[in-house]
């Protein structure tokens, strides 16, 4: 039977543990929760797998904690996230959007989410879907890298490279490489948390 120092001491060595979570979290409550329990991990849920992509796009030149802290909101703008509904904004939600300070409010970026809800929709009607389409390219599999430092995990990489280059001939929008692979870690389509990271391995 455990005791009550025993229990003490393992939740001691857990926080200990989290001091050496990915450095780039650190500092912020939101972003160390956001690393902890979804960064990283593998994504299969349609919406969800939608809902990175879009978060991701409006990321572009913006530090992603700025996403985040607007995340909820950018969920009220764009319908839960829901595809369907995402495709047939109208021109009266992207102006309405336009004026909404919760958000970024950068037009272009808005009229590419509405496209890029349209191809997946596309993608549905050729028999395939965004989760299966993006997997395809790790077979299905997260790509396991092992890095000790921040500095090793690269910006982009050849095949979000190639990801990008097949997305933007769907018609996909702001999904440069870069934007590609910082989908690809959050979804857990490949593993760059540090070696020394207790989430490494989860």
């Amino acid at each position: 039977m455990s005791t009550a120092h025993d229990r003490s001491q393992r939740t001691t060595e857990a926080m200990e543990g989290l001091k050496d979570r990915c450095g780039w979290c650190k500092g912020s409550e939101l972003y160390e929760d956001y690393h902890d329990n979804e960064w990283g991990r593998p994504v299969r849920d349609e919406r969800k797998m939608f809902e990175f992509l879009l978060l991701e796009t409006f990321q572009a030149g913006l530090s992603w904690i700025t996403v985040l802290k607007k995340r909820e909101a950018f969920r009220a703008v764009f319908h839960q996230f829901e595809i369907a509904k995402v495709a047939k904004m109208t021109e009266k939600e992207i102006q309405d959007a336009l004026q909404n300070a919760r958000i970024i409010r950068h037009e272009a970026k808005i009229r590419a989410a509405i496209t890029n809800a349209q191809c997946v929709l596309e993608l549905h009607a050729r028999g395939t879907t965004l989760v299966n389409f993006l997997w395809s390219y790790v077979n299905g599999t997260p790509l396991q890298n092992a890095w000790n430092d921040l500095s090793e995990i690269p910006a982009k990489t050849d095949l979000a490279i190639q990801l990008s280059k097949d997305l933007k001939a769907l018609g996909f929008k702001f999904i440069g490489p870069t934007v590609v692979y910082a989908h690809m870690q959050a979804t857990g389509m490949v593993n760059d948390h540090l070696t020394s990271c207790p989430y490494y391995k989860v």
